[in-house]
């Protein structure tokens, strides 16, 4: 019988403070002892979509955890999890699932922290059915739906960055300069 080897790494400030903690035993990863943003996603495969936000939220150096969690098949650990991350001081969520798409509105039901919704193409209704179920949510337990795919998870992410931005000068510097350097990608482009 194979063996798995877990292997856990921890980078601390000269404080004791955990700045960082990754593990090879599970996918879920704590990115930051302290997140800012919660990233979930209902399976593993989406991570494929939802990477990009993480990307970005790495870029504009923006703590955050990366989670996978059903709403579905571990309703009561996905609930744990948004009752710790909210406490640990996250303010943003993004959620990312497929199908039913039912993942945002449940964590959003659970939390008065912003949720924001990715919808993922994982059926042969390329994501539609996704994003009507999470742009559909009753009055009163808001979700803000972005686009079906890799750019909703992208901006995600920087809607997520504006956000904390409101209250943090030094994020909202960094987020400029990123926007200026998209700017200034699509001035350099020339034409044949």
């Amino acid at each position: 019988m194979a063996q798995t080897l877990n292997v856990q790494l921890s980078i601390a400030d000269g404080s004791g403070n955990l700045l960082f903690v990754m593990s090879s035993a599970s996918y879920n990863r704590c990115m930051s002892e302290r997140p800012l943003v919660g990233v979930v996603m209902g399976s593993k495969s989406d991570y494929e979509v939802l990477s990009a936000a993480v990307e970005i939220l790495k870029t504009l150096g923006i703590a955050h955890e990366a989670r996978v969690l059903s709403a579905h098949r571990t309703p009561d650990q996905l609930f744990e999890w948004v009752e710790n991350v909210t406490a640990q001081g996250a303010r943003v969520i993004i959620a990312g699932a497929g199908g039913a798409a039912h993942l945002a509105g449940v964590i959003a039901a659970k939390t008065l922290v912003p949720v924001l919704a990715v919808p993922i193409a994982s059926t042969p209704l390329n994501g539609l059915d996704s994003l009507l179920a999470m742009v559909q949510m009753p009055k009163g337990v808001p979700v803000a739906t972005l686009a079906i795919g890799k750019p909703g998870a992208a901006n995600a992410a920087l809607f997520a960055a504006e956000i904390l931005a409101l209250s943090d000068k030094e994020l909202y510097l960094r987020l400029a300069a990123w926007r200026a350097a998209r700017a200034q990608e699509v001035l350099e482009q020339t034409l044949p």
